[in-house]
């Protein structure tokens, strides 16, 4: 299950645009805002009711624009329809369609992550789940997700902006009444990806 309302716009994924770090900041604290809002106090949070009055806001890795990088998407053939099964938080199973390849920079080294649609929809939305050297210490232990927008179809090659600091906890962080989809292996970073949201308080998992 992805968090679309709390995901991307098309203005910060597609394609790579000019970047004012201060205009960033700005919006970026506007949206941790509203999800905030969202999980104290819409029918559809997450949070299971009984424990909204006490929800006092998500914690954040702080905001660092070194996390938020260009890369390059390197399509899957259209005539291979590759199918990703993905087993989920509760033993069972998700089907998506793997989309391409983004690959990118982050502390010196060159990374790869998957990006999938669910199979039967042709929405632009590009969804990418990870697992870090975060995972199961300050992030959720069932790795997070991240929503790209694009106001197009993408072309092969093409220049993506992927911001980690929008980063989430998938909704079963805060009840067992969600199946996730965890993110196979080909999106296990073999890095340290301190941005987005750490792990859900007071939950353990």
């Amino acid at each position: 299950m992805t968090d679309s309302d709390a995901g991307e716009t098309a203005d910060d994924a597609g394609t790579a645009a000019e970047f004012d770090v201060d205009d960033w900041r700005e919006e970026l604290a506007a949206k941790r805002a509203e999800k905030d809002e969202f999980f104290a106090s819409h029918p559809h949070s997450p949070v299971p009711e009984p424990e909204r009055d006490a929800f006092d806001g998500l914690d954040y890795f702080e905001p660092d624009p070194d996390y938020r990088v260009t890369a390059t998407l390197h399509l899957v053939d259209g005539d291979d329809d590759e199918i990703a099964r993905m087993e989920t938080t509760t033993g069972g199973e998700q089907r998506y369609r793997k989309v391409g390849e983004l690959t990118f920079e982050l502390g010196g080294e060159t990374h790869a992550l998957a990006a999938y649609r669910p199979t039967g929809e042709d929405r632009e939305t590009l969804f990418v789940p990870f697992r870090d050297k975060t995972t199961g210490q300050q992030s959720y232990d069932a790795g997070r997700y991240m929503d790209l927008e694009a106001e197009q179809e993408l072309d092969d090659g093409e220049a993506v902006v992927v911001d980690f600091n929008l980063a989430y906890t998938p909704f079963c962080g805060f009840s067992d009444a969600y199946a996730c989809p965890l993110p196979p292996e080909e999106n296990w970073l073999e890095t340290v990806v301190e941005a987005g949201e750490k792990t859900p308080d007071p939950r353990e998992h």
